[in-house]
């Protein structure tokens, strides 16, 4: 399986911006989906995970109300749109996913991760 993030930049506080990552190499539908993120000398966050049929998507208190994770299984695409954007949001972003559970993912555990996008949020 590979996972191909995009969509990272730099982006004013305040702001939007919306990351995708591509699947590929095994059907997108059976697997559930999120992304995490790492910021500079700190350990890797979970950001939002949905499961494989679009439901129940689950986030970070620190972003709930602000992002929202999506996907379109025709494309073989997650999404994560991002709202007023803060300069705490600032880090790597990357996509994961896991064929067993959402739970796997919420756990850091999850049994694919892509590379990672660059978001940058200036204050």
């Amino acid at each position: 399986v590979q996972l191909q993030a995009s969509g990272g930049g730099l982006v004013p506080a305040g702001g939007s911006l919306r990351l995708s990552c591509v699947v590929s190499g095994r059907t997108f539908s059976n697997f559930h989906m999120g992304w995490f993120r790492q910021a500079p000398g700190k350990g890797r966050e979970f950001v939002a995970a949905v499961q494989w049929s679009g439901g129940f998507p689950t986030y970070a208190d620190s972003v709930k109300g602000r992002f929202t994770i999506s996907r379109d299984n025709a494309k073989n695409t997650v999404y994560l749109q991002m709202n007023r954007l803060e300069p705490a949001d600032t880090a790597v972003y990357f996509c994961v996913a896991d064929r067993e559970t959402v739970g796997k993912i919420l756990r850091g555990v999850a049994g694919y991760w892509g590379q990672g996008t660059q978001v940058t949020v200036s204050s």
